[in-house]
């Protein structure tokens, strides 16, 4: 068959004629056809995935059937546009209660379809040709993909042990600075589990505003958070000025494929998004964000269960990886546990790359994860493995975890 003309007409943000003909090989591709090897193996085997990056349970049943009731009413069925006022102010009084924030649900929040969907709209809005976002790695890449499809620049700064996980503001480029627009950050963060505290947002807000920046302040993972109570940059005074956060339903609330959050903060960054938002989609089903008002209702029960749960498994996982040697660190919030890689099996395998260490992982000892090389070779394993029997299957799959590794000595 000839080759179609579309080969041709491809954007070149995409790969351009040569898109579909890249035969490089991605980390994760790589990681699926490691867990096939080891399955065709040994057949029946039992996978630990500590690779997936979704809660395991469902919603809670008052949730579920909230939903059920609001799916079968009539007024429900239209398109729900830029959101419905019910979810708006349930989300505000939300923020205020749990992060003791006050937002005006009419004019400093939009819904969003999913969190992913506002880190690609939000460039929209303001990157132009040459302009800069400065971004974090390892990390959430969609907010710089975005950034490079309009024209723009990505400047990465390294997430590190040295400095808590937390980039160094000051490392940016004065070059660079003066054509930044956006600074990503996220916390508690994923990957590396860690947290943020209030002088460290407050040092963004000050360079944010010395610089004219917006932050877009990636908090799907602020509920989990194991040191102290959940913060917001926007506790910050005068973060609205250059801040705007996305919250989600996903990690707090097990409502993942739900498909809702929110933005909020900076009064005309909001406007801005929901003008773009309304040109690129119509909304999120009302009954589901009228589902998500009863989650938001019942935060003070919902949320720390889901909390206690990741906390309890990552501790456990942890411990594992300490006593043979991982230089592994309880994670402050997130149910990402991030630890450095070993060098070699003592008197066996060498890994010169996570990427090595995370298929081997998968080969060797069915354990799924994610490797990281952006900052140092890291890997990273998640408290999301899927024990449906509660907190009994838990257990078990993290006493299968430790067997699986004991005996094991790594060099560092």
């Amino acid at each position: 068959m000839s080759e179609s003309f579309l080969q041709e007409r491809f954007a070149e943000r995409i790969g351009g004629k040569l898109f579909g003909k890249d035969t490089k090989i991605y980390k994760f591709e790589k990681i699926k056809r490691a867990r096939r090897a080891a399955l065709a193996a040994n057949p029946g085997v039992e996978i630990i995935d500590m690779g997936v990056g979704e809660p395991d349970d469902m919603a809670f049943p008052e949730v579920v059937d909230a939903l059920c009731r609001e799916a079968a009413k009539w007024e429900n069925r239209t398109y729900a546009d830029n959101g419905i006022q019910e979810f708006r102010c349930a989300a505000a009084k939300y923020m205020e209660e749990l992060y003791g924030v006050q937002i005006d649900p009419d004019k400093e929040i939009c819904h969003a379809i999913g969190s992913k969907s506002a880190l690609s709209m939000l460039p929209v809005c303001f990157v132009n040709p040459g302009d800069v976002a400065i971004m974090t790695v390892p990390g959430y890449p969609v907010l710089g993909t975005w950034t490079k499809y309009l024209g723009g620049e990505v400047v990465n700064l390294p997430l590190e042990d040295r400095n808590n996980f937390f980039p160094d503001l000051d490392s940016v480029p004065s070059e660079k600075l003066e054509r930044a627009k956006l600074l990503y950050l996220n916390y508690p963060n994923n990957p590396t589990g860690a947290s943020a505290n209030f002088a460290q947002f407050e040092k963004a807000v000050k360079f944010a505003k010395k610089h004219q920046l917006l932050i877009v302040s990636d908090a799907a993972y602020a509920p989990l958070n194991f040191k102290g109570k959940p913060l917001s940059i926007l506790s910050v005074p005068g973060a609205k000025d250059v801040a705007v956060e996305l919250h989600s339903m996903s990690k707090g609330f097990n409502m993942t494929g739900w498909r809702l959050s929110w933005v909020c903060g900076n009064e005309l960054a909001v406007k801005a998004f929901a003008n773009v938002k309304d040109n690129a989609d119509s909304g999120q089903f009302a009954a589901i964000q009228k589902a998500a008002v009863e989650a938001l209702s019942r935060q003070s029960t919902i949320t720390p269960a889901i909390s206690a749960k990741y906390e309890r498994r990552l501790k456990s996982m942890t411990s594992t990886l300490q006593k043979i040697g991982f230089p592994a660190k309880m994670p402050e919030g997130s149910f990402y546990l991030y630890v450095k890689c070993p060098k070699a099996v003592a008197g066996g395998r060498k890994f010169e790359s996570a990427e090595q260490f995370s298929e081997w992982l998968i080969r060797e000892k069915y354990i799924s994860t994610v490797p990281w090389d952006d900052a140092g070779a890291y890997v990273r394993f998640s408290a999301t493995f899927v024990a449906r029997g509660g907190e009994k299957e838990e257990q078990r799959v993290l006493a299968e975890f430790a067997k699986r590794l004991s005996g094991l000595k790594f060099e560092f």
